[in-house]
């Protein structure tokens, strides 16, 4: 388990992605190939957007929040846990966004929702999971596997 604890202000939001993308390098014997890339690429860009929504709605911009991030990697999964102790909200209240309309904000949680499972639990604190799991096409994924 990988454990940060970070303000929860947008300048950190670097060092939370940095280290989920190291992370996902750890889930298969070798990370490379379009398979893999659109496996970090999207692993990384839910968490980018959950900080996002965290530092923007649920801290509303103070600087005395924390963001916890705890990334499990296990053979061809990985799932990231953050934590805060902002305002809570109700995803199922969120509606979709029109795409049709191209909007410049309120694409976040349809991001995440789109790149990883999801599942979120308000409270004190609002724990948001996201996880994810790599398939490199059916070539074999896990490293603890026996021959």
């Amino acid at each position: 388990m990988i454990r940060i604890e970070l303000s929860g202000v947008l300048a950190h939001r670097d060092v939370a992605l940095r280290a989920v993308s190291a992370a996902c390098k750890l889930v298969t014997p070798s990370p490379q190939g379009k398979d893999w890339n659109d496996f970090q690429l999207k692993v990384v860009s839910a968490v980018g957007e959950a900080f996002n929504n965290i530092v923007q709605h649920a801290y509303k911009g103070s600087t005395q929040g924390i963001v916890e991030l705890n990334i499990r990697i296990g053979p061809g999964q990985i799932t990231i846990e953050l934590s805060d102790w902002g305002k809570s909200f109700d995803p199922d209240a969120v509606a979709p966004p029109q795409l049709d309309d191209l909007p410049e904000n309120g694409l976040g949680l349809f991001i995440i929702q789109s790149f990883v499972d999801f599942d979120y639990r308000p409270g004190q604190p609002n724990v948001l999971t996201l996880s994810k799991t790599f398939s490199d096409g059916g070539q074999e994924t896990n490293p603890y596997r026996s021959p």
